[in-house]
């Protein structure tokens, strides 16, 4: 099992970078930040209207536009989870690979020297500079497989 990822500070990167911060700005931050699976939009408006009730969703995709620009969060379509939807994270200190259980929908984040091997192998064979890696795996997770072996099975 990965020991969870570091994540950069949001807030710290933004002041650092001069943006304005709106308090209906900060609750979709600090949602975004404090969150331990992945988000959906709809769950970030949810979660951010519990700290600043007046938040729209114009709000909540125009926080997502802005830290997607900045590099800060990624954005990850998990299409065969829950039809055609995207979730946010913050950006971790290291690339990471997303295991997707099919039956009960958990992402979990998996880092690997071996990963970072990979990519230094591709980048050195093909002469390719990596801006940025993907790589999402499907099957069951731990718990799902010991209750039902049956999805062991491809």
């Amino acid at each position: 099992m990965t020991p969870a990822l570091e994540r950069r500070s949001l807030i710290e990167e933004l002041a650092g970078k001069g943006i304005r911060m709106t308090a209906q700005r900060r609750a979709v931050i600090e949602v975004i930040q404090e969150a331990k699976e992945h988000l959906d939009a709809e769950a970030l408006l949810e979660r951010a209207r519990e700290w600043h009730p007046h938040i729209d969703r114009a709000t909540v995709y125009r926080t997502i536009d802005l830290l997607k620009k900045l590099r800060l969060i990624d954005e990850l379509d998990l299409m065969h989870l829950e039809g055609e939807k995207h979730f946010y994270e913050v950006k971790t200190t290291r690339e990471h690979v997303h295991l997707a259980c099919f039956r009960c929908g958990r992402i979990q984040e998996f880092s690997s020297s071996l990963f970072e091997q990979l990519k230094s192998e591709i980048s050195e064979q093909a002469g390719f500079t990596i801006r940025v890696t993907r790589l999402e795996v499907g099957g069951a997770c731990r718990e799902c497989a010991a209750h039902d072996p049956a999805t062991l099975s491809p």
